[in-house]
């Protein structure tokens, strides 16, 4: 709701801006859709590596 009131404000001041913003939001994400394909993997090869490492510790607080 808050967004749409600033889309609001923004298109009454300065429609110019406003419809440059709507224009160029679609070209943006897709500029920056690779990096973030990127981060989710890296964020899962991290993840992974760090149960590979926490696992043993794991067992080991289970046995005792």
């Amino acid at each position: 709701m808050f967004t749409f009131l600033l889309w609001c404000v923004l298109f009454f001041l300065c429609w110019p801006l406003a419809l440059i913003a709507l224009v160029m939001y679609p070209i943006v994400w897709l500029i920056l859709l690779p990096f973030r394909i990127v981060g989710i993997a890296v964020g899962g090869a991290l993840a992974l590596v760090w149960g590979i490492v926490t696992l043993p510790f794991f067992f080991l607080r289970k046995l005792a």
